[in-house]
């Protein structure tokens, strides 16, 4: 904190400086004020009436009135307060002037800014182990006079697990008690480290939990990997590719998580003499039909475009199936079945309805870019075969 203060504070200073500069030093010359410029006006008029009356141009009756009308004026415009000691005390103005700037820039900084949160920023130290395992050390002492916070020691069990302190990681789950028994991932974490604890024997509780998990959330990542090893080491190994091909549905393919499950399903596989697995039958089932095109956007079509016809499961992203091809007289027939399908643990025969858009795209990227001619998305369900499309839209 003291970091970011001081150079604020000195920015402040010169700020103040130069905005009173002409407070501090003065102009060395008094500027002229109204009075001394009214009387050296009449003063001057005076002298031409007294250079008239010398040389006969006004007689002395028209002189003597003018004279005292003159005086009379000159009187009045002098009897008003010097306008230079209008500004009052310069040590005042100074006061005024910073303390309404300080505020002023006070209050925009810790209305707008943090001043907590650069404070808690700058007093951040890179986490140690030692200070890890000072801060779990210290999490436990204060569990210890809180017995009965069934979450607090699941959160003691998780950190010792993390560092890898499985046998204090197992007596914290076990005085869990049931907050454990309603969450499918502590259920998980708790058979990890009793299996570890038991150098991965996973009979008896272990097991079970495992199987309550499952029950609690049949995908739960870890609890199908455990499982999976379990039937493994146990030898059943029809089980364990069961399990392990659950796992693997859920992960990306292209992960590094998804190539070695798959590697651990061929083993096995191998192991258990099972037939390898059979590429998925590839169904007729999807969404066909015809794609037009809008007269005004024909022109901007050049040879070498590439048109897309995309399938996504309404609410997702990832497309289930694309058709890519180049473009040709409109109207254009399309067909989109499982033969497209972008993985095949997506297929577009398995969904209801899809969300159908078409693209032209002048590189064939599977990003969007701005100039592509696009349609409007249409949900259609899956099966029908006089779906039309019509590419209406320039993306901007």
């Amino acid at each position: 904190m003291t970091s970011f203060l001081i150079p604020a504070f000195l920015l402040l200073i010169l700020v103040l400086v130069l905005l009173l500069r002409p407070l501090f030093f003065p102009a060395k010359e008094s500027a002229t004020s109204r009075r001394q410029m009214n009387a050296a006006i009449y003063r001057e008029e005076l002298d031409k009436l007294e250079a008239d009356r010398l040389s006969g141009a006004v007689d002395s009756a028209s002189y003597e009135q003018t004279h005292a009308e003159m005086r009379q004026r000159l009187s009045q415009d002098t009897d008003e307060a010097d306008d230079l000691a209008v500004l009052g005390s310069p040590k005042k103005t100074i006061i005024g002037i910073c303390i309404f700037v300080v505020l002023l820039s006070g209050g925009f900084y810790f209305f707008l800014g943090d001043a907590s949160r650069i404070s808690e920023k700058n007093a951040e130290k890179p986490m140690t182990q030692e200070s890890v395992e000072k801060m779990v050390s210290e999490f436990a002492a204060k569990m210890e006079k809180e017995p009965d916070n069934l979450k607090g020691w699941a959160m003691l069990a998780r950190s010792y697990r993390i560092l890898g302190r499985n046998a204090e990681a197992e007596k914290a789950y076990a005085r869990a008690g049931s907050f454990v028994d309603a969450d499918p991932q502590l259920l998980a974490d708790y058979a990890d480290v009793l299996a570890a604890n038991a150098n991965g024997n996973f009979a008896g509780k272990p097991l079970q939990l495992i199987n309550k998990a499952l029950t609690l959330d049949p995908n739960n990542l870890l609890a199908l990997w455990l499982s999976g090893t379990a039937a493994f080491n146990a030898q059943n190994y029809k089980a364990a590719v069961q399990s392990w091909e659950r796992l693997a549905k859920q992960l990306p393919s292209d992960s590094d998580e998804a190539r070695a499950i798959a590697a651990s399903i061929t083993e096995a596989r191998s192991k258990g003499g099972l037939s390898p697995a059979s590429a998925p039958v590839i169904s007729n089932k999807g969404v066909s039909g015809q794609v037009d095109i809008a007269l005004d956007l024909k022109p901007k079509i050049k040879s070498g475009d590439v048109l897309m016809v995309i399938a996504r499961k309404p609410g997702e992203r990832m497309p289930v199936a694309v058709l890519k091809t180049a473009v040709t007289a409109f109207p254009m027939s399309f067909v989109l079945n499982d033969a497209l399908a972008m993985s095949p643990n997506a297929l577009i025969s398995q969904l209801p309805e899809v969300l159908l858009e078409v693209r032209i795209s002048k590189t064939g990227m599977a990003m969007p870019e701005a100039g592509d001619l696009i349609s409007k998305p249409q949900t259609i369900k899956v099966g029908t075969t006089n779906a039309r499309l019509m590419i209406d839209q320039v993306r901007p």
